[in-house]
């Protein structure tokens, strides 16, 4: 394992798990499944992430809907085909379980390091804040990289959107979702996370 590359994309999250652990994939014979997890914002709302977690260590710790888990990982991305089309798929995954003890001051942080792989988007949204939207390549271990969305606000959103392709970059924050209704014609819409 790179210790450089470990670094480049760390996670921390303490929240509920909200569904039952759904088979993903086998990897050597270790089973990794997916949940969902809500993590409390201190505004009261919540963010529902993606998990992917190996079934070592649900076991260890007998994970279910209901169970608080408190755990250290990364953010990754793959292309998963979704009515013929490649949607990018993005879940936290578990890399270590911490004792409850272990608690960090925010319950959902990220940090990532990596590359601009496409041209900020600079714009303002309706109420007038400034917003840039990002891709940023985050190198892994064994030739891999992860494509992980970024969005900055403010002042940072003025700083990022000169920023070039291939420039590095270091960010850090939170993972948000959040429920949007998206257009596909004059009278159908459809709710999107």
């Amino acid at each position: 394992m790179n210790y450089l590359t470990e670094k480049n994309n760390k996670v921390y999250l303490k929240g509920e798990i909200i569904t039952d652990a759904e088979f993903s994939h086998e990897v050597y014979g270790e089973k990794f499944y997916e949940m969902s997890v809500m993590v409390k914002r201190l505004s009261g709302q919540a963010d529902i992430l993606p998990i992917t977690i190996s079934d070592r260590l649900i076991l260890d710790k007998n994970l279910q809907v209901g169970s608080i888990i408190n755990a250290i990982g990364q953010f990754r991305s793959y292309n998963k085909l979704v009515g013929g089309r490649s949607k990018l798929m993005l879940t936290v995954f578990i890399r270590e379980l911490l004792d409850d003890d272990e608690v960090y001051k925010n319950p959902n942080n990220i940090v990532l390091c990596g590359y601009i792989c496409k041209p900020p988007v600079y714009r303002t949204t309706p109420f007038n804040r400034e917003i840039a939207d990002l891709l940023i390549a985050v190198n892994r271990s064994y030739n891999k990289s992860d494509y992980i969305p970024c969005i900055a606000w403010g002042r940072n959103a003025r700083f990022v959107k000169n920023l070039e392709v291939g420039e590095k970059i270091a960010v850090s924050g939170r993972i948000q979702s959040r429920e949007y209704q998206k257009k596909l014609s004059e009278t159908e819409t459809v709710t999107m996370t």
